[in-house]
């Protein structure tokens, strides 16, 4: 990296910026209030020369893949002179990334909780980061939310390095608006090429190997050409859930762009699972599915035994969500950055839950995903456009309550983490600090053991009652 460099400040690095107003999809609209978000550690085995993980390459590799192929990134939403949403990137007036260094006095290991490696000889511990223990014990505040109510926070860095400790933590938090959980992971792999290319090279003009796709232009083209279907749960929850005492408007994106910011949800917990045990549940259950779709079913009937106990009565209906990313359903490039995944939902009774084998319901489950597509998709774009009230009656719905018992699952198992490597190797712990919904859980792989890590966000004393679940245990490592 050029010595010079380390001097400039992020406006000078963004100079190369250009004016422009880039479009805005349903999509994207649908995202305001939420954010995506990550918390990666790095581990410094090959105590290389110089700074690990240093924080100007980090910036300056960031910041000129901003100019370079993500200038949404540094814009402001409006609704232009033609009524429609863009993303207005102005070089006098750019929302800056927040960026900066934080030093924690502690080791990173006061933070971690361990067990056995069972899957490798080589290897004592496994390393789960307890983020709820961080907060509550370093001193550290909480990472800021991404947001657009205030200025110059669509994006939220953080470089944590901590005392006596070869672990560097890199958390990040922006604007859903920008990304789903696929194109932010495109993104990750993107910034780190530049910080290889930085590093070894000390230029900053880095060719990426496969650039994004970031026009919403070309994917708002495909889906006008797409019928929409009539996917069940839309119907389910037009007939069952009570219309909002208000009207919309016919335009909707001054609506979604005031969205206010859901509430953070920090019951945060992790559930991890060997190898051997995920292989095992999946033979258990039904030897013809996927992991995902066992272990869905499996937590899916385990939540309406917890919800049974920690309400005292049976949830009339159990709600199983699944997202999918559309990407691979649809005629788009797998890079494309913008917001194109959505979710299968599976409205399904209570006592069918309950009284079904985890094979059939991991059937019904697995039926329900089968139906998602570009019609699917379609669908869900159409009914934001369209009746926008129904999208917060379900955001409502969704929940766990003595009503209805609700389990969401984005899984992140196969998305390239190993890649996103600054130069200095690949995240050893992946981990997120928060997220918005109750009752979703976040499927992670576990590069140490080869498992896969279930962060789960449902309140603790809930959870209490979810860990004495037999069925659950039998596969399940609580950790914290």
């Amino acid at each position: 990296m050029l010595a010079s460099d380390t001097a400039k400040s992020d406006n000078d690095l963004l100079a190369g910026i250009k004016p422009q107003d880039l479009e805005l999809t349903t999509l994207d609209l649908a995202q305001f209030g939420i954010t995506v978000d990550g918390l990666y550690f790095y581990k410094n085995t090959r105590q290389a020369e110089g700074e690990f993980m240093s924080f100007d390459l980090l910036r300056h590799s960031f910041l000129q893949l901003v100019v370079d192929h993500y200038p949404m990134i540094v814009g402001r939403p409006t609704v232009n002179s033609q009524g429609r949403a863009v993303m207005s990137v102005d070089p006098a007036n750019l929302c800056m990334p927040d960026i900066a260094e934080i030093h924690v006095d502690h080791p990173a290991d006061a933070f971690m909780t361990m067990r056995p490696n069972t899957a490798s000889k080589e290897s004592s511990n496994v390393k789960f980061f307890d983020v709820t223990r961080f907060y509550r014990e370093s001193g550290v505040s909480r990472l800021p939310r991404a947001t657009y109510h205030k200025d110059h926070s669509a994006v939220i860095i953080r470089v944590l390095r901590f005392k006596d400790s070869d672990y560097v933590a890199l958390a990040y938090s922006l604007s859903h608006v920008l990304f789903d959980g696929s194109g932010m992971i495109i993104f990750m792999n993107h910034w780190a090429e530049y910080a290889r290319h930085l590093h070894s090279t000390g230029n900053s003009d880095c060719q990426l190997a496969q650039p994004p796709a970031t026009s919403r232009t070309e994917m708002q083209s495909y889906f006008d050409s797409i019928e929409p279907v009539d996917p069940p749960f839309i119907r389910h929850f037009k007939e069952n859930v009570p219309p909002l005492p208000m009207e919309f408007p016919a335009n909707i994106a001054p609506v979604l762009i005031a969205s206010p910011d859901l509430p953070t949800y920090e019951d945060q917990h992790l559930m991890h699972f060997t190898p051997t045990n995920l292989e095992r549940m999946r033979q258990d259950i039904d030897k013809t599915q996927t992991v995902n779709v066992a272990l869905t079913a499996l937590c899916a009937q385990a939540m309406v035994r917890a919800n049974t106990m920690v309400y005292a009565m049976p949830p009339q209906i159990s709600y199983v969500v699944v997202a999918y990313d559309g990407r691979l359903r649809a005629n788009m490039p797998v890079n494309f950055t913008g917001n194109i995944s959505c979710t299968t939902v599976a409205p399904l009774p209570t006592q069918t839950v309950v009284d079904s084998t985890y094979k059939d319901l991991a059937t019904a489950i697995k039926e329900y995903s089968s139906m998602v597509g570009s019609e699917y998709t379609k669908a869900v774009m159409h009914t934001i456009e369209t009746n926008l009230g129904l999208l917060y009656r379900a955001s409502f719905t969704l929940c766990n309550s003595p009503q209805t018992s609700y389990f969401g699952l984005s899984a992140l198992r196969y998305m390239p983490f190993r890649t996103i490597d600054f130069g200095f190797g690949q995240p050893e712990v992946l981990s997120f600090d928060y997220y918005v919904k109750e009752g979703m859980a976040r499927m992670y792989p576990n590069y140490q053991d080869g498992g896969v890590d279930l962060i789960f966000n449902y309140p603790d004393a809930n959870f209490e009652y979810l860990k004495q679940d037999e069925d659950l245990a039998k596969y399940a490592d609580f950790i914290f």
